[in-house]
């Protein structure tokens, strides 16, 4: 008998070209999406809405037009090039929704590449060394991965352009004629034009920024040239304040929101009241004002330098300027008469800091020179109130035979707020291995940056922290002759300030002896540490000459 046998049947398969045209659209339309995106990207977080993308970007109808009437190579080419660009715009506009974030402005192409290194050691010290390398790493390949893969979706998007000429072709005209309609009738979605150039408009921003970059460069430097007391002779400086010894102090992060939000107002409020009442037990007597910062959100050091030379310092390039130049700074002023000893104390400086010179410090003590030996509290190398009290035993408390000027920057309100420090007695600071609990207890900045509200809360009490620590300091160490001048340098971030805050930071002078107050009446300030909602604001870069004129200084410019 014979046996026949038979193959079993197996379930139908798909056949073989029914996949890649379903792989083929499923990439096209990503590619599509993914420039669309890109092309209608905001550069601000505020506006990452649904309806920023539901618009009709003109610069893809134009790149339409163009692939479909050049040739192959110099099509394919076109592609890649604007692919790369589109990818380097992309990034351009993630860097201005950051430092809109954190800075209250937009990246400046020129100037802020080397800020990236500065935010990267904040992430380090917020989140840890690890974490910060691998974000560092991450941000690269994710920027190089991006541009790839645009220029890679650029040209996918025009071969199939190309592949159905007819049908783009008339696709491209009912586009264009959609736009030319949308933007004639000022069509809208949710309040947003339908028509759109998003891509180009940020092109002319970026464009923008580089040419008055370049036209500020020369016209500053001709401005920090001139000085109404540049030719002020030494013995015609400060008069009204010999013998006295004069201290300079900047509280980072202290600006008019943390005396007038909501959420920070009251705890900051109380312990600004509570502060004015026990200065006035002790002798001392304050008044305060507004002054708005060239700064917002970071980049201390040119609040720093606008306050201290007189001039609006609101970039690198000024700042790197004014500092290599003469312009004669506050602090320099009282160098220049020869009758004070000058120190700065700079707890955040962990590096080289020529600008000393410029300031006219005779003597700097950076991080590792206060003798600290306990934890750092997130970004801030030591409590305020150990910096204040180091002040006070290597500078401050030692016998002179001059008055002494000072500069102490307090970094303990440094963003991300946490862990805070806690205030101890004075008498067991020692080398601050006192501070190893204190910090161990404190909250985990990650828990911190990520929710407002808590960023809020904490930003608030480290204000209060900084504003008691000095203030006490003053108590336990100040003389009839301390006169004490102390601001904030920028207001906090975005985040914790508000969209649309002010640049206003409180300034305040503080002393026993009368006259010094009597000085600046005229000024209208208001009695005690907290300055009212309408007393005077000033630009900070006013203040300068205003002072040097409330004490007696002579004016004589020098010449351009």
């Amino acid at each position: 008998m014979a046996v026949t046998l038979r193959t079993p049947q197996l379930p139908d398969a798909p056949a073989p070209s029914a996949r890649p045209p379903i792989l083929r659209w499923t990439v096209t339309a990503l590619a599509a999406l993914l420039v669309l995106g890109a092309l209608l990207l905001p550069n601000a977080l505020g506006a990452l809405k649904p309806n920023r993308f539901t618009r009709i970007p003109a610069e893809a109808i134009l790149g339409a037009a163009v692939a479909l009437w050049l040739p192959r190579r110099p099509r394919v080419v076109l592609a890649v090039v604007a692919g790369v660009g589109l990818g380097v715009l992309t990034v351009l506009n993630v860097l201005d929704m950051g430092f809109r974030e954190y800075l209250g402005r937009g990246f400046n192409l020129v100037l802020d590449w080397e800020l990236l290194d500065d935010a990267q050691s904040y992430v380090a010290d917020s989140m840890g060394g690890t974490f910060a390398v691998l974000a560092a790493v991450g941000a690269v390949v994710l920027v190089l991965v991006l541009v790839g893969v645009m220029a890679l979706a650029m040209v996918r998007l025009s071969n199939v352009l190309v592949a159905s000429r007819p049908v783009a072709a008339r696709g491209t005209l009912i586009a264009a004629l959609a736009w030319i309609t949308c933007y004639a009738l000022g069509l809208q979605i949710a309040g947003t034009p339908i028509a759109s150039d998003r891509a180009a408009d940020a092109l002319k921003i970026q464009a923008r920024r580089v040419a008055d970059t370049v036209r500020d460069e020369a016209a500053f430097a001709k401005e920090a040239k001139a000085d109404t007391f540049g030719a002020t002779p030494g013995a015609q400086l400060v008069p009204d304040l010999r013998g006295k010894d004069v201290i300079f102090t900047f509280i980072e992060s202290y600006g008019r929101s943390a005396i007038e939000d909501p959420i920070m107002a009251p705890g900051v409020d109380s312990t600004l009241a509570a502060r004015t009442k026990a200065l006035d037990k002790a002798g001392f007597h304050a008044k305060s004002g507004w002054l708005t910062s060239a700064t917002y959100g970071g980049s201390s050091w040119l609040g720093h330098s606008t306050f201290l030379s007189g001039l609006w310092i609101d970039n690198q390039q000024r700042y790197r300027t004014v500092t290599s130049g003469e312009h004669l700074t506050l602090t320099k002023a009282f160098q220049k008469t020869g009758d004070w000893d000058t120190v700065g104390v700079m707890p955040g400086i962990q590096k080289g800091w020529p600008e000393a010179k410029y300031y006219g410090l005779d003597k700097v003590y950076n991080a590792f020179q206060l003798g600290y030996q306990g934890p750092k509290f997130s970004w801030s190398t030591m409590p305020d109130q150990y910096a204040l009290e180091a002040f006070q035993r290597l500078v401050h408390g030692k016998k002179r035979d001059k008055p002494l000027m000072s500069e102490v920057i307090l970094t303990s309100s440094h963003q991300p707020w946490a862990p805070i420090p806690k205030l101890v007695d004075w008498d067991r600071l020692g080398d601050g291995s006192v501070f190893d609990a204190i910090q161990k207890a404190g909250k985990n900045p990650g828990d911190i940056v990520t929710d407002s509200t808590k960023s809020r809360e904490e930003y608030g009490k480290s204000i209060q922290y900084s504003v008691t620590a000095l203030t006490q300091w003053l108590e336990r160490y100040g003389t009839d002759d301390t006169v004490l001048v102390f601001l904030g340098d920028h207001q906090p971030i975005a985040r914790v300030s508000g969209d649309h805050a002010s640049r206003d930071v409180p300034v305040s002078i503080v002393a026993k002896d009368p006259k010094i107050l009597d000085r600046i009446a005229s000024w209208n300030w208001t009695d005690g540490l907290r300055p009212s909602h309408n007393a005077p604001v000033w630009k900070m870069s006013s203040f300068r000459d205003r002072f040097l004129t409330a004490y007696g200084s002579t004016p004589h410019p020098s010449k351009d």
